[in-house]
């Protein structure tokens, strides 16, 4: 495996007085799917956020391209090509379609040693989602979960993201969504782009990933292939079945 793009360690965030991680590290590289599985509460979302810096208390090292970033605000890490998909998409609703693509642009990034990375325009964007490409008018607010999930995840790409952080994307959306999902996935980890996503959704991310880190109670409890995982059920049960 290539070296990490992205590497945290001993990762702990706060809401509050209340600790919700504690001393989590993973790594993801260039071109790599990994995924965060765990029970609602493990801790995914909090360690996304907190990658993000979107948790305001919180302590560790997080480096990304080689480049300490621990201190920086969420604008920055944004604009250094780290692109976060929340879960609840956050999408605007009173914008139409267009406007939120237009809202996300940022320039296009090289990877490190200066390869280009891919460089997403509108026209890319509907190329990988036709559904978007026929409502470019619609209002964010009269679309359906699905279709949403698909914007967030679009306007997420504007910002040509080297580093892409997806919460929860298999979560509330139609069977056929989930599939189209898994494809746009594929896609993004085939043009280089490193992807690190929370999922519960055990057929959704055997689908596309490669690693998995598997957390309880805001620590790392297991970390291998997710065809170890996949094949393991009594581990399935450990960590994900309620």
């Amino acid at each position: 495996m290539s070296a990490a793009l992205l590497s945290v360690e001993k990762l702990n965030a706060w809401y509050g007085a209340a600790q919700i991680l504690r001393d989590v590290s993973l790594d993801v590289a260039r071109g790599e799917v990994v995924a965060l599985m765990g029970r609602n509460g493990a801790g995914k979302s909090t360690t996304l956020e907190s990658i993000m810096g979107l948790v305001p208390r919180r302590s560790g090292a997080v480096r990304f391209a080689g480049r300490d970033i621990a201190a920086l605000q969420p604008y920055e890490r944004a604009r250094l090509g780290i692109g976060f998909t929340p879960e609840d998409r956050r999408i605007f609703t009173d914008l139409t379609v267009m406007e939120n693509l237009d809202v996300g642009r940022q320039p296009s990034r090289q990877f490190e040693g200066g390869a280009p990375a891919p460089a997403w325009t509108v026209e890319k964007v509907f190329a990988l989602f036709p559904n978007l490409a026929e409502m470019p008018d619609r209002l964010g607010g009269r679309m359906s979960g699905g279709e949403q999930q698909m914007l967030s995840v679009a306007r997420t790409l504007m910002g040509n993201p080297l580093l892409l952080l997806l919460d929860e994307p298999s979560e509330g959306v139609a069977p056929v969504i989930v599939e189209q999902m898994a494809a746009t996935i594929l896609e993004l980890k085939q043009q280089g782009l490193a992807i690190l996503l929370s999922e519960q959704n055990v057929h959704f991310a055997a689908l596309v990933a490669d690693r998995v880190y598997a957390l309880e109670k805001g620590q790392v409890r297991w970390h291998g292939t997710m065809a170890a995982l996949a094949a393991d059920e009594a581990m399935q049960r450990e960590f994900l079945t309620l």
